[in-house]
């Protein structure tokens, strides 16, 4: 159900977060928060909700290389189209850069725990896109249209796709 024009909220919401892990809490709830106001179910809510998770997880271990009071910054964005609506998730980190190209999650038949956050993210999201950022650090862009609306599906399309630096 995509909501109505005066239904939508249409401000972004920006945190500013460090890499400490007990700042995840509030990153998950604002997520939690934007994709109710957008009008996604709740178990996709809470499904966007453990990929973001994963996201700022990943940056903390992988891109500051668990290093504390780092800066991480979260842009929740609503998006309106044609087709629906959805809600991107924009994470910038200035960590250590990774040629996206070389990311890639563990192989799912190596079961142990941990290491499924790139799973995780490409089953949920429909659009996972790394791009470096000058003069350092990364920025991942997640996407996620409400399901039934073209493009919402659930998943990464193959144009789309790229790993995250989670199990390097």
């Amino acid at each position: 159900m995509s909501p109505t024009r005066s239904d939508q909220f249409d401000a972004a919401t920006r945190l500013r977060i460090t890499s400490d892990t007990a700042n995840i809490a509030r990153v998950r709830a604002a997520v939690q928060a934007a994709a109710r106001r957008i009008g996604f179910p709740e178990a996709d809510a809470a499904a966007i909700e453990l990929a973001i998770n994963e996201a700022v997880s990943n940056v903390i271990r992988h891109g500051y290389q668990g290093r504390r009071g780092q800066p991480i910054d979260v842009t929740l964005e609503p998006v309106y189209r044609p087709e629906g609506a959805g809600l991107q998730v924009t994470i910038r980190d200035h960590g250590r850069q990774v040629d996206p190209s070389v990311i890639v999650g563990r192989d799912l038949e190596d079961v142990r725990p941990g290491g499924l956050g790139t799973h995780i993210m490409r089953t949920v999201m429909d659009e996972v896109e790394y791009k470096h950022r000058e003069p350092e650090g990364m920025e991942l862009r997640l996407l996620k249209m409400i399901a039934g609306s073209p493009g919402g599906a659930g998943g990464t399309t193959d144009s789309t796709r790229e790993a995250s630096a989670d199990d390097k």
